[in-house]
């Protein structure tokens, strides 16, 4: 079945225009999801909204937003005033400029979509726009309404599709700061260096996504194929604790068990396929 499109509009970079898609690169929908049930009855249960002081149910059309002060009362907001500030959209990825890729912080990306022309018309301009791209080692900081809102947007060319991702805002990405102090430069002897060198060196592999299994997902999937077939429930295994040893101690541990091993296995998922494009 093919893909359908999130979005549908039209790619400006200055008086080059194209009719472009954005769609879905990462999705949750095949993950192993549930119901509440009536335990009773068997029956699912409703969410249904109370009043927190009444205890009293609400009916949809007395259901607000409000805004809480800080002497805990609530300004109400009304749907219909939240409306009026809504962007209107022109259906436009607005090209404001091209930066290097790498002086770019991930951790401002949000959400992943591929950029994929509507029609074969418009795969010519795409095209030249991206080999551009490509050659001069840069991405496309774009502005659009997307979804009733106002996105920054960061376009690329990655392997042989064109990734547009979301930008978080600056307000939205926390300081380091806040979280923690700069590692310090500490000074290590040989020894040390060596050992952590050698570790790294027998890890080393290459990035390979179809290939890291969701453990947790895998042992849903089992739980639930039990509970249909009538048996128990397989029993997870569980991890020995490791012994509290210096620094030293623990990098020569870590090679010796290093040693002798492959490097750059990973369990492949049991059944699964792999998709030949992936959005990083």
């Amino acid at each position: 079945m093919a893909a359908r499109a999130s979005w549908k509009g039209h790619l400006k970079v200055g008086d080059l225009t194209c009719a472009v898609g954005l769609y879905t690169a990462v999705s949750v929908s095949e993950r192993i999801s549930f119901n509440i049930i009536n335990r009773k009855t068997g029956h699912r249960v409703e969410r249904q909204f109370v009043d927190a002081e009444t205890g009293q149910p609400v009916e949809k059309d007395d259901q607000v937003k409000g805004y809480q002060l800080e002497n805990g009362d609530y300004v109400m907001i009304e749907g219909s005033e939240i409306s009026d500030l809504a962007p209107e959209s022109n259906k436009l990825l607005n090209v404001q400029s091209f930066v290097p890729y790498q002086e770019i912080n991930k951790l401002y990306f949000d959400k992943a979509y591929y950029l994929a022309p509507v029609s074969d018309d418009d795969s010519e301009a795409l095209s030249l726009i991206m080999r551009a791209m490509r050659d001069q080692k840069v991405a496309a900081i774009a502005e659009a309404v997307l979804f009733r809102k106002n996105r920054t947007v960061l376009i690329r060319p990655q392997d042989d599709c064109i990734v547009a991702t979301t930008l978080s805002y600056d307000y939205e990405v926390r300081s380091a700061d806040t979280v923690f102090k700069d590692i310090p430069e500490m000074k290590f002897d040989k020894e040390m260096l060596e050992l952590a060198g050698h570790i790294i060196g027998t890890k080393k592999g290459e990035f390979k996504p179809e290939s890291y299994e969701d453990r947790y997902e895998a042992a849903l999937g089992e739980l639930v194929k039990a509970k249909i077939e009538g048996r128990a429930p397989p029993k997870q295994k569980t991890r020995p604790q490791g012994k509290v040893i210096d620094l030293m101690e623990a990098l020569r541990q870590s090679a010796k068990l290093g040693e002798g091993k492959a490097p750059g296995k990973v369990p492949s998922r049991g059944g699964g396929g792999s998709r030949s494009k992936k959005a990083s």
